[in-house]
């Protein structure tokens, strides 16, 4: 993830300072990056503006934007933040790329939790336009919108989550989506291939032009409400990973990794769907560069 989250800002023109406490991630960066600008078609020279660093307090004393990509651990990223808060400027944002854990609570031992701000990257970050910018309890209203200026300048989506609350925006809609769809093939409605080839073939297919609330506007907020009243006391409304979920990874089928999830996949059929996806994304962000350097 962080590999990517600099790419963007190098392309950008942006000098970049990474910093890791394992030096063999460390020393891989520029080769990483370098990957990705030749991935995207663009010019590798931008990995230039690049440079690595193995002390924290030294990187961060004079920069603008810091952003923190650690694992999502609470305590770590607690620590991580109280220390920038003392050795960075006051005017420094200061960015945490969780993807679900609360604002509030990563900057709850921080003296200045008004800094601190969730720059949620979807993955992979310089594939996948949208940053989901969380403003937590005590967040700057100023810091969210520069931060949003900041990402909007070098290509990103910027989107303002105003509360927050655990998933954000996408996340919970995502998993609400999984959560139904888990169900359905939990109760025997139809198998796991059918749920996909139903969002695939379906309603899915809107989803790249138009958002939900968007299509409800277009079919009408009266058929909408309709449905609704007829439909939504019969959705899943589990308060917990649902049993069938939790079966198969207490057996050990956890996906295309070990052969089996919900469905069956063959070494091949698994690496095939990557590649599926891959590619999708890559001609995607490719054709986003080219309008951008086009306007």
């Amino acid at each position: 993830m962080g590999h990517g989250i600099a790419q963007i800002f190098c392309a950008a023109g942006h000098k970049v300072c990474i910093h890791d406490p394992a030096d063999d991630v460390l020393q891989v960066a520029p080769g990483k990056v370098r990957e990705i600008f030749e991935l995207l078609g663009q010019d590798p020279s931008g990995v230039d503006n690049l440079s690595l660093h193995d002390s924290l307090d030294t990187v961060v004393a004079e920069v603008e934007l810091v952003i923190e990509a650690a694992p999502e651990n609470l305590e770590l990223k607690q620590g991580i933040f109280e220390k920038l808060t003392e050795t960075t400027g006051s005017g420094t944002i200061l960015a945490s790329n969780t993807s679900g854990i609360p604002i509030s609570q990563i900057a709850a031992r921080s003296s200045q939790p008004e800094r601190i701000v969730g720059t949620h990257f979807w993955n992979p970050p310089h594939l996948v336009p949208l940053v989901e910018v969380i403003q937590g309890e005590r967040t700057d209203t100023a810091i969210v919108e520069e931060t949003i200026q900041l990402l909007t300048a070098v290509g990103k989506t910027a989107v303002h989550a105003k509360k927050d609350i655990p998933g954000f925006i996408g996340n919970r809609m995502q998993h609400a989506l999984k959560r139904e769809a888990i169900a359905l093939v939990e109760n025997g409605v139809c198998d796991a291939e059918t749920v996909d080839l139903v969002v695939k073939e379906g309603f899915g297919m809107r989803f790249g032009v138009m958002g939900p609330l968007e299509n409800s506007d277009l079919v009408g907020l009266n058929l909408t409400l309709a449905i609704h009243e007829t439909l939504l006391t019969h959705l899943d409304i589990s308060d917990g990973p649902q049993q069938l979920l939790q079966d198969k990874v207490s057996a050990g089928e956890l996906g295309m990794s070990v052969g089996q999830g919900f469905r069956s996949w063959t070494p091949e059929e698994a690496e095939a769907q990557r590649n599926k996806m891959r590619d999708h994304l890559v001609q995607y962000a490719r054709q986003r560069i080219k309008d951008r350097s086009e306007h």
